[in-house]
This record gives C-alpha cells, sequence and structure tokens, in this order.
C-alpha cells in the first residue's frame, strides 16, 4: 500500500531533494513515523517532541488537511497523495523602505 508524499522545497535538505517519497503505512501517523525514520533530518520540522503536528505544518490527504478528517489518525490506501505543507512568512519589507 505505497501512498506519495509530496516533501515541501523547505524540508527537501531532509531528503537528499526528493520532492516526492513513497511511503507505505496505514494511517498518517504511521506514515509520519516512517518518514522519520526514513530521514531522519525531518525530525522535529513536522510534529514535535509529543508527536503532534506543528501548527505551522498542515499535512493533507488527497488535497483534505488532516485536521478535518481524523487527524494522524487518517487512514490511508494505496495511490493515496499526502502533502505536507509548512506555512511560510516574510517577503514586503516596509513600504517606502530599500
Amino acid at each position: 500500500m505505497a501512498v506519495t508524499v509530496y516533501i515541501p522545497t523547505p524540508f527537501r535538505r531532509a531528503t537528499a531533494n526528493q520532492e516526492r517519497v513513497e511511503i507505505e503505512a496505514p494511517d498518517v501517523k504511521s506514515l509520519l513515523d516512517a518518514l522519520e525514520g526514513r530521514f531522519e533530518g525531518l525530525r522535529g520540522l513536522v510534529r514535535d517532541e509529543a508527536g503532534e503536528v506543528h501548527h505551522h505544518v498542515n499535512v493533507y490527504v488527497n488535497g483534505e488537511e488532516i485536521g478535518a478528517l481524523q487527524s494522524q489518525a487518517t487512514a490511508l490506501r494505496s495511490g493515496d497523495e499526502v502533502s505536507i505543507i509548512p506555512a511560510l512568512a516574510g517577503g514586503a519589507g516596509v513600504a517606502g523602505r530599500r
């Protein structure tokens, strides 16, 4: 039961620049456990020490945020796509300054 996981650009340093990885897992928690086991550098980027997804990171299964589903207990099926999307900030400076 392979699931495709989209790795966002800021986290790819932890996956040797892989944009997508295949993981076999029955649910989101198992998938995140497997990801952190395969790519140690992801540990702490997606979840905190208690295993909860950071508030600034969203995880989607087939385009639906897991908070609207069953959180990390959301079941996965072969062919599902999981996206990990961190919130980004920054950009515009103070108007008029260069």
